[in-house]
């Protein structure tokens, strides 16, 4: 497996495993969902953490789509290199620290990171179309 395609699957894994902080900010809130929790979707009140929590997981979903599509198409297209392998790293690494920040609630290293993470895609983009 390509350096690239491993960091595609750590950052799914990653991205899959986002809503757990949620999941346990809503329970040790709220308690366990019941049948009327079902009925409503209203949100249950929750620490400020867990709201964090959850748009954390919901930008991580956000911004996976394009990576994995340029890391695949890099890979199909014969251009994965030692380039390609690197930014899929940094986007991994990055998306890793984003969420770690965004739960934290720190404002301006946050959109330090998410920009960070976007220009790592660029690079992706970058190597495909060159």
């Amino acid at each position: 497996m390509s350096t690239d395609l491993k960091y595609l699957a750590l950052t799914a894994l990653l991205t899959a495993s986002l809503w757990i902080p949620y999941v346990i900010a809503q329970v040790t809130t709220n308690g366990p969902l019941k049948p009327q929790n079902y009925l409503d979707p209203t949100q249950r009140p929750i620490p400020l953490w867990g709201k964090r929590a959850d748009r954390a997981y919901l930008n991580a979903v956000e911004t996976f789509a394009p990576f994995a599509v340029l890391v695949i198409v890099a890979h199909v297209a014969g251009k994965a290199n030692a380039m390609t392998a690197f930014w899929a790293a940094c986007y991994f690494w990055l998306r890793l620290a984003h969420a770690v920040v965004y739960l934290l609630g720190v404002p301006l290293i946050r959109t330090i990171i998410f920009t960070l993470g976007y220009v790592s895609i660029i690079g992706i983009f970058w190597e495909v179309i060159r």
